[in-house]
């Protein structure tokens, strides 16, 4: 379907989605960028990873997909703003990292020619800015494809070329309720995780202290607080459940810790080993 002359709009010229114009580029795929910020749209042109550029949303009129890389309540607030100029037959996707009330939203006020798929690119940094952007942090990542019941078979044909394009390493589909489930675990939770140690202690004398294990744990909590509290607030009810299971975990390790109970500790060690190596692949 994505040939030569496919032209894609990426709505958000940020980290991410100018990772993704510049990754598209690469492919050998026309790319329009939208944005706010004429120094990020100026940038993009510099590099040659967009043709054509700006803050004119009637510039996706010719586009046969566009890709939203805007936070969700700006992606709601732009596509109803902004749908009259998507052309028929278009493909609309999104890199949210909510889903649920996303899709309900966006479907439930997008034009009928028009087909929403949602997407999240399991990658990303803790900087801001298309300065950052750098596609090659798709090649280790997972893309995640959230179709519903109403999605054909051509919108997610066409989620999965652009995952390929980009060269994410594994592509999934996954239900919106199980995506939100299972995020609320694997990033949310490890977000709250480290925000929380990193408000623990304000002594100074730390950068000189600590090993890999505090920096690879904190590296999170350099974040975008612009972003995060709309991520954790569309996911509450599965964020809230997984901060529970937490406080449960150090609950009960501080029991074994206060008891002294080295084969308690040793047998959560182990089942811990077990099940983080399953992620040396």
């Amino acid at each position: 379907m994505i040939s030569k002359e496919t032209r894609i709009a990426i709505i958000g010229l940020g980290m991410l989605g100018g990772s993704y114009a510049q990754g598209l580029y690469d492919a050998g795929i026309r790319v329009t960028g939208i944005d706010i910020d004429p120094e990020a749209i100026r940038y993009a042109k510099e590099r040659h990873w967009i043709e054509e550029g700006g803050n004119d949303p009637s510039l996706i009129k010719d586009c046969d997909i566009v890709i939203s890389a805007l936070y969700p309540q700006a992606f709601i607030d732009w596509v109803r703003a902004n749908q009259q100029y998507f052309r028929s037959g278009a493909i609309l996707s999104d890199v949210t990292g909510v889903k649920r009330k996303v899709i309900e939203e966006i479907n439930g006020i997008l034009r009928p020619d028009v087909e929403f798929i949602a997407c999240h690119p399991m990658a990303g940094r803790e900087y801001k800015g298309i300065a950052y952007a750098d596609p090659s942090q798709f090649r280790q990542a997972n893309f995640l494809i959230v179709p519903t019941e109403n999605n054909s078979d051509r919108a997610i044909g066409c989620a999965k070329e652009i995952a390929t394009l980009l060269q994410f390493k594994t592509i999934s589909l996954i239900d919106p309720k199980e995506h939100d489930r299972i995020i609320g675990f694997v990033s949310q939770l490890c977000h709250v995780i480290a925000i929380s140690l990193m408000n623990i202690s304000d002594d100074p004398r730390l950068v000189n202290y600590t090993g890999d294990s505090f920096r690879d744990l904190t590296r999170i909590a350099d974040i975008n607080e612009d972003l995060w509290p709309e991520l954790f607030i569309y996911n509450k009810d599965n964020l809230l459940k997984e901060i529970d299971q937490l406080i449960s975990q150090l609950e009960q390790m501080h029991g074994l810790i206060e008891e002294e109970d080295i084969a308690g500790m040793k047998e959560k060690m182990i089942t811990a080993t077990i099940r983080r190596r399953r992620f040396h692949k």
